[in-house]
């Protein structure tokens, strides 16, 4: 074990350093070369997809000399936040080889990068946590789900007569872009997804061997698809998007229309969506996990964009953060006489205690105000409670992305 920090400088690692960013990605999150094969990518590969990475991001290290030692990136994100488009930042390659670990080198990264994060106006983080604790105590909460389902073929439903038809096209089609993004700006917790995003999402799956089937209505307007693909008698669906029940309807038709091909249907759902339920057989097997967390960055400025119902607002939140020390204190809300929302220093009307992970996840809508009241992670009057449950809008979040 490397103890001495003498020599050690915290400095943008650059497109020049592409390989070592890889190296140390690799060796962290331990990526084998087979890994890489069954992903789809050719030698030397990936190096080349992650150089857009190092250009498009914020991206800073630690450095013994010239040697990357610890690094975090962060991919500048948009999301839909109960219908307001929000500025995000996306923490990723999150890594600090071994001999170098325990002297609290990503403590020093993340709160750079929170710094970096707030200068470039992204008031919320979302990452995916390797270790639940660990972002926890950096001031990330959960803030939503991811549901994996087992369909027999026995229990594929009945064909529904609906009014369009679907159509079986490559994954890159503009109609699946046209398609997602329409849902993302209409959905809760979605990202807004540019090339970059898009890249990422297939970055470990070998896109090659996915097939798009897409749901067009009576217009021959696309209306939802299914990213899919059929291996060993097992429909594997990878995301199933649509606009309205006609398209739901209509995808889950051409799903049965497999029946005589497949086994099971396997797939992923991100959000509280009731399948058992929807379903005419809904004895299925569901298992569902925490998936992504979020951290609001900068209280103050999230909270004045933040779509809160505004009729009756006069409290004020009592915060706490492990890390960000411009989110520690009073933040008051109150809407002033021509509506706008006003966010102060000082206390005013009923008080609301929480740290910024709790704040979080309900302002996210994970959880709700008396949820978090009842197992203590928020002190609060009964009113203030009532209060919150009032203005913060109820959606839970979809978010379906990977970086």
């Amino acid at each position: 074990m490397i103890n001495d920090r003498e020599g050690l400088v915290i400095r943008p690692v650059t497109v020049s350093d592409v390989t070592q960013f890889n190296d140390l990605l690799r060796y962290v999150f331990q990526v084998t070369n087979q890994d890489l094969i069954e992903s789809g990518y050719e030698e030397g590969e990936l190096v080349h997809a992650k150089q857009p990475v190092l250009e498009k991001s914020d991206v800073i290290g630690w450095y013994n000399q010239e040697q990357l030692i610890s690094q975090l990136a962060i991919y500048p994100c948009q999301v839909n936040i109960h219908g307001t488009i929000f500025k995000m930042a996306g923490l990723t390659g999150v890594g600090t080889y071994p001999e170098y670990a325990g002297q609290g080198l990503m403590h020093d990264l993340i709160k750079v990068g929170l710094e970096r994060m707030r200068e470039n106006q992204q008031w919320i983080s979302f990452l995916y946590p390797y270790s639940i604790p660990f972002y926890r105590k950096k001031g990330w909460e959960i803030m939503s789900d991811h549901l994996t389902f087992d369909i027999r073929d026995t229990q594929l439903p009945k064909q529904v007569k609906v009014t369009g038809f679907v159509e079986r096209k490559e994954i890159d089609d503009p109609d699946v872009f046209k398609t997602y993004d329409a849902f993302a700006h209409q959905t809760h917790g979605a990202m807004i997804r540019d090339q970059l995003a898009w890249d990422e999402y297939w970055r470990w799956e070998n896109e090659e061997e996915r097939t798009a089937a897409i749901y067009y209505d009576e217009h021959q307007q696309p209306q939802g698809f299914i990213i899919y693909w059929i291996a060993e008698e097992v429909f594997h669906m990878k995301e199933m998007i649509y606009l309205n029940q006609d398209a739901r309807i209509g995808l889950w038709n051409f799903i049965s229309a497999h029946y005589s091909m497949v086994d099971h249907i396997k797939g992923h759902i991100y959000k509280d969506e009731p399948l058992a339920f929807l379903l005419d057989d809904g004895d299925i097997k569901e298992t569902i996990e925490p998936y992504y967390m979020a951290r609001i960055v900068d209280v103050k400025e999230f909270l004045k964009s933040y779509p809160f119902e505004k009729e009756g607002i006069d409290f004020y939140f009592d915060l706490t953060d492990p890390m960000a020390a411009w989110n520690n204190g009073i933040f008051s809300l109150h809407v002033a006489e021509d509506g706008q929302l006003e966010i102060g220093d000082l206390p005013r009307g009923e008080r609301v205690q929480c740290d910024i992970q709790t704040l979080t996840t309900m302002l996210m809508s994970y959880q709700r105000p008396s949820y978090l009241a009842k197992i203590e992670r928020l002190q609060a009057s009964h009113r203030a409670i009532k209060n919150l449950e009032r203005i913060i809008p109820v959606e839970t979040p979809y978010f379906s992305d990977y970086f």
